[in-house]
């Protein structure tokens, strides 16, 4: 399986994902340094990065930093002491299943960027787009008179209408019954308060309108309305919890404690598990579900 590709492939379709590299194994492992894998949301892991029991902790772990959206540096360590000098910001996790090696496996998450769909030509909205391209932001374009369908607008984070006229109200009003939780009008006081009262709004729909748009900063050319868009922008979703994509299911995949080693497991498809007197039992690895199996679930 090509990894890039499938991380290509998983980027275009805006799903989150975790990036496993081994960076360091010491023997005995079954993974190499370069060997790499791809965890989705719902713990499903594509590639090679160990056996089971490496790829347990690359679940547990992979799933937490995708939920934080920050790099970890995993260190993988059988139960004893090992010679692995401590790296600072690693996560250690002791796992008693191994087979006397070690590994360290950086995980980095990949989360899709905040899209941003833009309507308009003006030079305010092409400075917007340049700016919100710097900031990493995903845009997307269309036309003044256009009026975005709700295959469009999925997923979309904000949308901000730069057309100075056009389907303005009728664009707010899609926005509004797609979802849309920033809504930016660009326009003075006096004409945003007039396109908005072409609109019947309530109270939580008028606060996901944004006119006129931006923060304060006394903002006169294209460039700089487009900064202050930007960090109100910024604002919305790092302080005030604006969803970057409101449409994305949060997957929460089920775990359990392995009752052999004590492990949390994430439950999947591959994961190994045994069925003793109408009870589900998840383990770690076949070795801990043979084990559980011989003493008879004691």
């Amino acid at each position: 399986m090509n990894m890039s590709a499938r991380a290509a492939q998983l980027a275009e379709q805006r799903r989150p994902f975790v990036h496993a590299r081994v960076v360091r194994a010491q023997p005995p492992t079954s993974a190499h340094p370069g060997d790499e894998a791809i965890l989705l949301q719902d713990g499903t892991l594509e590639g090679f990065v160990g056996g089971q029991c490496a790829q347990n902790s690359v679940r547990t772990v992979g799933l937490d930093a995708l939920q934080s959206n920050e790099s970890v540096l995993l260190r993988v360590l059988p139960d004893g002491a090992v010679d692995f000098p401590d790296a600072p910001g690693a996560s250690v996790v002791v796992n008693p299943c191994l087979s006397g090696g070690a590994m360290e496996i950086f995980l980095e998450p990949q989360v899709p960027a905040p899209l941003l769909l833009l309507s308009g030509g003006t030079p305010i909205a092409d400075a917007l787009a340049d700016v919100m391209g710097l900031l990493g932001f995903a845009v997307q374009r269309n036309d003044a008179t256009e009026v975005a369908d709700p295959e469009t607008l999925s997923g979309v984070t904000a949308m901000v209408i730069a057309s100075h006229g056009g389907a303005e109200s009728e664009s707010i009003r899609a926005a509004l019954d797609a979802g849309v939780g920033y809504i930016g009008l660009v326009a003075s006081r006096t004409r945003g308060a007039a396109v908005l009262a072409e609109l019947t709004l309530d109270d939580a729909e008028r606060a996901r309108v944004h006119t006129p748009v931006g923060l304060w900063i006394g903002a006169r050319t294209a460039p700089e309305i487009a900064v202050s868009i930007a960090a109100e922008l910024v604002k919305a979703i790092r302080l005030e919890g604006l969803p970057v994509d409101r449409d994305a299911e949060p997957e929460t995949p089920t775990q359990a404690i392995d009752p052999v080693c004590g492990m949390t497991v994430v439950i999947g498809s591959d994961t190994p598990h045994l069925e003793l007197s109408g009870e589900q039992f998840w383990f770690c690895s076949t070795g801990c579900r043979a084990a559980y199996a011989r003493d008879g679930g004691t």
